[in-house]
């Protein structure tokens, strides 16, 4: 069952992706209605430039509170309509009060910089500063692995900087970030500096398209990425891209199979029911520690539940949609005929996969290079851990990888020979703190998103130079 239908060409309903049970609906906006919420943000965003920094720190802390007070609506909520485990959602919902709270405090370190133009010869006594100014407007295109937390990153980092918002919330679970705005709403935003438009493809083109915004973020595919760049280059926006990953996680022979092993369930299988730009999809295993690594991989995804996500002892819940789940095992069958071998799981029910862990898959696999978005763990081996970088550094993305080693000098030499934006020694890919800058290279788009960076990159810098300022 889909979570998405629209029987009616100006309304979308959104289902429970494992039941189908109907859980609301939403307005596909029309070209028309894009444009004038993009036409009233004018408003909203001089509102919100006009604001104090204080001012604009607190209403972000009034934000990140009552998200905090409905905490528990909100997870169930999301984990409704989105699939993934009520637990997980929650955490999805903290991270979210987390980042409010800390682009409250980023909205009051703008700092510019006074520049020393005695470095130029005839300068001397003149005085240069630098002020942060808001962008305008930034359209948030939201992805639904991880709507609550994803938007939190680009709609509080607009804020606190200055900017008005206008978030486009993924179509099949739009619901949580309806409220959420709501909430902000409540919190006292300026009018028209925090609006929702709802709706498919047409809504992301015609927010990249309009002249009124001045920037957009999105995170989503590396396709939706490129049309998006092109027609944010109409109008010369500016444009920052979070895009898909294939990231590869490296075992070598003094590693600790068992925790190897965890990284993967919990970074892969476990965690968002794989539907993570930044999780496990490629794993290598050194031929000495290869067959202890994947009997504990293989004992540990036994264990793990799958079923309804709203029942708190679920491990693994429902893909966002069937279709989801038929691109997945669709790829599965893909591999098995490039010569993997199925070693657990496969099996599809609707949008449920039981999570599946493949062997002896062959280095070279057509699918192996490609990112499947869902509950698969590929194995291959390699001989020597150069190797394995070139194997890993082959994928057109270049998000995160992760090595597993008790040796530093290696785990250092690997992760500077990886071509990726980040590097996780002994853990899993799949970890994002929101203080650290996160994005990768290639293909996935060569932008970093945090509290620090983000903040900054929806500000402008202006120049003020004062003549004759010293005698």
């Amino acid at each position: 069952m889909s979570a998405l239908t629209s029987s009616d060409a100006s309304v979308i309903t959104v289902r429970n992706p494992g039941t189908g049970e109907q859980l609301g609906e939403v307005e596909a906006a029309s070209a028309e209605r894009v444009a004038a919420v993009v036409e009233a943000a004018q408003e909203g965003q001089r509102a919100m430039a006009a604001m104090p920094a204080h001012e604009r720190a607190d209403l972000l802390r009034r934000v990140a509170d009552l998200i905090e007070a409905e905490r528990g609506d909100l997870a169930t909520l999301l984990a409704a309509e989105n699939g993934k485990p009520v637990q997980q959602t929650r955490g999805e919902v903290d991270a979210a009060i987390r980042i409010f709270r800390g682009y409250a405090g980023e909205a009051t370190r703008l700092f510019g910089r006074q520049i020393p133009l005695d470095a130029v010869p005839g300068l001397e006594r003149h005085l240069a500063v630098t002020m942060r100014e808001p962008l305008g407007v930034v359209a948030a295109l939201v992805p639904f692995n991880y709507p609550v937390e994803l938007y939190a990153h680009k709609a509080a980092a607009a804020l606190a900087a200055g900017n008005a918002v206008v978030v486009q919330p993924p179509a099949r679970c739009p619901l949580s970030l309806v409220r959420v705005a709501e909430l902000v709403e409540r919190a006292g935003a300026p009018a028209h500096a925090h609006q929702l438009v709802t709706g498919g493809v047409q809504v992301s083109q015609a927010l990249a398209q309009l002249p009124g915004i001045a920037a957009v973020s999105l995170t989503g595919s590396t396709a939706a990425g490129r049309a998006i760049a092109q027609l944010g280059a109409t109008t010369l926006k500016k444009v920052f891209l979070e895009l898909g990953g294939n990231d590869a996680l490296i075992v070598c022979d003094d590693a600790d199979a068992e925790e190897a092993a965890r990284a993967v369930v919990l970074g892969r299988l476990a965690r968002g029911n794989g539907q993570i730009c930044c999780a496990v999809k490629r794993v290598y295993v050194q031929d000495g520690i290869h067959d202890a690594f994947v009997e504990s991989l293989l004992g540990q995804t036994a264990k793990l539940s799958v079923g309804d996500q709203l029942l708190e002892e679920t491990d693994v819940g429902p893909l966002i949609a069937e279709e989801a789940a038929e691109r997945v095992e669709a790829a599965v069958g893909k591999l098995v005929g490039e010569g993997a071998r199925l070693a657990a799981g496969g099996g599809r029910r609707g949008a449920f996969v039981d999570p599946v862990v493949l062997v002896d898959v062959p280095a070279t696999s057509p699918t192996f290079a490609e990112e499947i978005f869902g509950p698969v763990a590929p194995v291959a081996r390699f001989s020597d851990p150069l190797d394995a970088v070139r194997m890993a550094n082959e994928s057109p993305y270049g998000l995160h990888a992760a090595v597993f080693t008790r040796d530093v000098s290696r785990a250092f030499s690997i992760a500077r020979r990886l071509d990726v934006g980040g590097v996780v020694v002994n853990g899993s890919t799949a970890l994002r703190a929101e203080n650290l800058p996160f994005g990768g290279t290639k293909d996935t788009g060569g932008y970093r998103e945090g509290l620090h960076e983000t903040v900054l990159d929806f500000t402008r810098q202006k120049t003020i130079v004062v003549m004759e300022a010293f005698e």
